[in-house]
């Protein structure tokens, strides 16, 4: 059987053992109330829906993993704050500390035991979107945007409870 041109499509999944992170974090709620300092065991997935090249490959396995385990290393046993939050001060100290203040609460810590993130609030969303975006531009350079048609991050903060980000080029004009 025949199939129309645009029905087939081919992905690759990837969801490693050691595709995971070690994080510190608070959450900032809607009515501004916000989370104590806690830590999670984040575990992360990821699709990659692509054309298949002439090897019958969306992407060589080997060459991804290693981009993700990088990404995974960078958020590993920190301390994870968003610098978009419109309420929240973050304030590199000449002593190497960093001040965290959010309306009455204040947090000091070694500037070296934090990684600053570009994203509003630290939901596992929006790390999956900060990921899935790193790792698009770094999978786009190791082996051509258009390799990549659809990108789906997942992030698992706790067993059964994730949250995902797309980026879907299939239909972009």
């Amino acid at each position: 059987m025949a199939y129309p041109r645009g029905m087939e499509r081919w992905s690759i999944h990837l969801h490693k053992e050691d595709f995971k992170f070690s994080a510190a974090h608070f959450l900032i709620f809607p009515d501004g109330s916000k989370e104590r300092l806690h830590g999670h065991n984040y575990r992360v997935s990821v699709d990659i829906e692509g054309p298949v090249g002439g090897e019958g490959l969306v992407l060589d396995f080997k060459a991804v993993k290693p981009v993700i385990r990088a990404l995974c290393a960078e958020l590993d046993e920190y301390w994870l704050v968003p610098d978009e939050h419109p309420e929240l001060k973050i304030d590199a100290r000449d002593d190497g500390h960093t001040e965290v203040v959010y309306r009455d609460c204040r947090y000091l810590a070694p500037s070296d035991e934090i990684v600053v993130l570009p994203i509003a609030n630290t939901s596992s969303e929006l790390f999956a979107a900060w990921l899935a975006r790193e790792l698009d531009r770094r999978l786009g350079e190791r082996f051509g945007a258009e390799s990549i048609e659809r990108l789906r991050v997942a992030i698992e903060e706790t067993s059964g409870q994730h949250g995902a980000y797309e980026i879907d080029r299939r239909d972009a004009p």
